[in-house]
């Protein structure tokens, strides 16, 4: 039994006078509208209206009802209007996780204009390259970097793309030359960022330097230490400058940049407006990365 819907229905037939009326007004059969009245008295134990062949009038008991039904109702309908309003506006802690060096490179230029945009946000940034669990670990949004994701009961957005290049520092392949296929990687110093899956070691060669942290890696690179794949991201300013040559330019591996996000009937406007801003102007931020 619903009981919310059985006092508004009471209400009605009381406000416009009769069943007939109240029934029209609820778009209800009159046989059904009076069933409903019966079945809130059964349950309240009382009559709250006298009904005879030409008019209905309140009980004394009905009366009260009537009144505090008002009262109760006029209280749900603020608050469900007051819940409503607040579940449209875009504020409160948005929790993102973010790997380090895309935080750091491309991300963190991005976030005055988001949070200016929506002065009710509290960020709460996670930076990490280890891949959390974004559900246990209570983010509103993560944001990774892969070939693909698996499939899971998140939702998946791609953003936008990268790629993946061989890198080395012009003094390194100076001294050590200049591969001409991954074959060739076998002789020369290879640096690995550890919690990628992508690796130029040839077949029973360890790489000389392996790193968490692609920041880092990039550093290592252009100190001439060996040959590493970096993510455009980081490698585009490095060539621009020299800093380092491109090996191999035609191998490349391509990356999707996705923000992923708990499934959920009712997307948060936190999250909805986040996930947007960074569609929007990611692509751009990336430079000469693909658009989505």
């Amino acid at each position: 039994m619903d009981t919310f819907t059985l006092m508004r229905s009471f209400r009605r037939i009381v406000e416009l006078g009769g069943l007939g009326k109240a029934a029209e007004d609820l778009d209800l059969s009159a046989a059904g509208l009076s069933k409903q009245l019966r079945t809130l008295e059964a349950h309240l134990g009382t009559v709250l209206l006298q009904r005879t062949t030409r008019r209905m009038s309140l009980t004394a008991t009905g009366q009260a009802y009537y009144q505090r039904c008002c009262e109760l109702l006029d209280q749900l309908e603020q608050l469900e209007r007051s819940v409503h309003q607040e579940s449209q506006r875009i504020s409160g802690k948005l929790r993102v996780n973010a790997p380090l060096s895309f935080a750091l490179s491309t991300l963190s230029p991005l976030l005055a204009g988001f949070l200016e945009a929506h002065p009710d946000i509290e960020l709460d940034l996670v930076m990490e390259d280890r891949l959390v669990e974004a559900v246990s670990q209570g983010f509103d949004v993560s944001i990774r970097l892969a070939p693909a994701l698996a499939d899971s009961s998140l939702i998946a957005r791609r953003l936008a793309s990268l790629r993946q290049v061989l890198c080395a520092a012009p003094a390194y392949l100076h001294r050590h030359g200049q591969p001409s296929s991954l074959d060739d990687l076998a002789g020369h110093a290879l640096l690995h960022y550890s919690l990628s899956q992508q690796t130029p070691t040839a077949p029973g060669q360890d790489p000389r330097v392996t790193v968490n942290n692609s920041l880092m890696l990039r550093e290592l690179l252009i100190a001439g230490l060996g040959i590493g794949w970096l993510p455009s991201f980081l490698a585009d300013a490095a060539l621009a400058d020299g800093g380092l040559v491109q090996v191999l330019p035609g191998h490349e591996d391509n990356r999707q940049v996705y923000a992923v996000y708990p499934t959920s009937r009712h997307l948060l406007p936190k999250v909805r407006a986040f996930v947007d801003y960074l569609a929007a102007h990611l692509p751009a931020a990336m430079g000469r990365d693909y658009q989505p």
